[in-house]
């Protein structure tokens, strides 16, 4: 079959029996059973009281719960609000009372946190349901049972409402209106033309990140939708990853430099123990690559590590390894529904090769933050937004990215760029992770602040600091150099390799003044 019926339902319809789940358990979900678990969903939800544009909210681990909620909401005409699982009960309430979920879903595994939240955001008892035993918390089961397995009436496309991370200020709702279709008059995996990839074609995705992250969700979803098996992962590990890759021939995936980095940092003798030759797209994004792990990643994998930038926001440039070998450090060119620009802090547009603010245009639909009208407006020239990334094209329209404008370090009035500093630490075998940011200095503004975490089988301490500050003065320019390194146990990012820095940078400003 060269042409799947458009999305999974139809699909579901037209062969019931075609495996299209591989659960992290190994359990595996033909879409006939998946089909019927999310009609019994939709069914559920609306007997709970949920309508059309009524949102609900789960803190769930990767599983077939997750998938079954984003299904149901993409065909019932409800907003999914997939929740960070690593965030804390006030952080979760804050995002269920914001979006107007009607209903929490979370797992056993979260009860603390989801707990908390419910409470907080005064969610009643009779709405809050856990897969596993939570006190409180309705079986999610109780949602199922009882329920038909066939289609729900009045069947209509519904979206789901990512929160942006908040490394910034509290997170805002992304929400996008809904369109009023059935879900089948959307082709809801035409995004993964942009990146070559195929309806069936014996595709295989695997999920190795949170569905939580919009991307993780987006691609996997995408791929569902045209006829691809998925396979989940719920706790990713480098070596993990190997064995799913080779056992079930995965063809692409999704993911973040971190990862690069853990892959690489495995023996030799582990990573030839394992097949990686199916994959066609390794698609990573989220974070800055440094050229030495992006290339060790090629000389590897092969030319099917692939980029891309985007935000939760919409979209943005892509690059293949062609691409990138030839223009090192570029995140590519504009995807065909989307127009790249770089404007001055005047909004006037800037000429190739220089830098400014990145912004981007869609040609699919706009969005608004959630009850954040006065962020929507000034995030945006006309049609064109931004996320505060900072670059510039080239005169071949290829984007080159420096560091989020929040990040930028202005030292005695010069720019300094994280991100380069980050990659020449990267640089040393001692260095897991490592961030880059401006602490207060009386005469400069800024001076630069280094913090590592260490690879196993080295030692924290002073003369690894010597060592590191001896390493970059060889590979930087004085002004970049750090003046300074500590020391942390585990670098504060999100399992998508988003870095938390704010939380780094904020004890060393307490009392002065800067844009946190």
């Amino acid at each position: 079959m060269n042409q799947p019926p458009n999305g999974f339902w139809a699909q579901a319809e037209a062969d019931p029996d075609r495996p299209v789940l591989i659960a992290p358990d190994g359990e595996e979900w033909s879409a006939g059973r998946l089909h019927a678990a999310v009609n019994r969903l939709v069914h559920g939800l609306r007997a709970a009281g949920l309508e059309r544009g009524d949102a609900f909210a789960v803190v769930l681990p990767n599983g077939v719960e997750f998938f079954t909620a984003y299904l149901a909401a993409s065909q019932a005409g409800f907003y999914l609000v997939p929740v960070n699982h690593h965030l804390v009960g006030p952080e979760i309430a804050w995002i269920v009372a914001d979006s107007g979920a009607k209903v929490l879903i979370t797992h056993e595994r979260f009860a603390e946190a989801a707990t908390a939240a419910a409470d907080e955001a005064k969610l009643p008892v009779s709405h809050r349901y856990a897969v596993g035993t939570v006190p409180g918390f309705s079986p999610y089961a109780q949602l199922l049972d009882g329920q038909p397995e066939s289609a729900p009436e009045d069947r209509t496309l519904g979206w789901v409402m990512n929160y942006t991370s908040g490394t910034t200020g509290r997170p805002r709702g992304i929400r996008r209106p809904l369109p009023g279709k059935l879900p089948e008059e959307t082709y809801l995996g035409g995004f993964l033309a942009i990146f070559g990839i195929k309806p069936f074609d014996d595709n295989v995705h695997l999920v190795c990140s949170p569905l939580y992250h919009t991307a993780v969700l987006q691609f996997a979803g995408a791929s569902l939708h045209i006829g691809h098996r998925v396979v989940l992962m719920d706790k990713w590990t480098p070596e993990e990853m190997l064995r799913r890759i080779d056992q079930q021939a995965c063809t692409h995936t999704h993911m973040v430099p971190t990862q690069f980095h853990r892959l690489l940092s495995l023996p030799d003798e582990v990573k030839a123990r394992y097949d990686v030759s199916s994959m066609r797209h390794a698609i990573h994004g989220a974070a800055p690559c440094p050229d030495h792990v992006k290339r060790a990643m090629i000389d590897w994998w092969g030319r099917c590590v692939e980029e891309y930038y985007a935000a939760s926001e919409g979209g943005g440039a892509f690059a293949t390894a062609e691409d990138w070998l030839k223009k090192p450090g570029t995140v590519g060119k504009a995807w065909p529904i989307s127009e790249l620009a770089v404007f001055d802090d005047d909004a006037e547009r800037l000429p190739a090769g220089e830098l400014g603010t990145v912004y981007m245009k869609m040609s699919t639909g706009g969005f608004s933050y959630h009850k954040d009208e006065t962020k929507t407006r000034t995030n945006r020239i006309g049609d064109f937004f931004t996320v505060g990334d900072l670059g510039y094209l080239d005169e071949d329209g290829y984007l080159f990215l420096r560091d989020r404008k929040i990040d930028m370090i202005i030292s005695g009035g010069v720019n300094i760029y994280p991100a380069e500093v980050e990659a020449e630490l990267l640089a040393h075998p001692s260095v897991a992770d490592a961030a880059v940011f401006g602490i207060p200095h009386p005469d400069w503004g800024e001076e630069v602040k280094a913090v590592v975490e260490v690879a196993d089988g080295f030692a924290a301490n002073d003369a690894l600091a010597a060592e590191l500050l001896a390493h970059c003065a060889g590979r930087l320019a004085a002004y970049k150099r750090p003046k300074s390194v500590g020391f942390i146990e585990t670098m504060p990012r999100d399992p998508n390799g988003k870095l938390y820095k704010r939380r780094l940078r904020a004890p060393y400003w307490e009392g002065h003044e800067r844009a946190m």
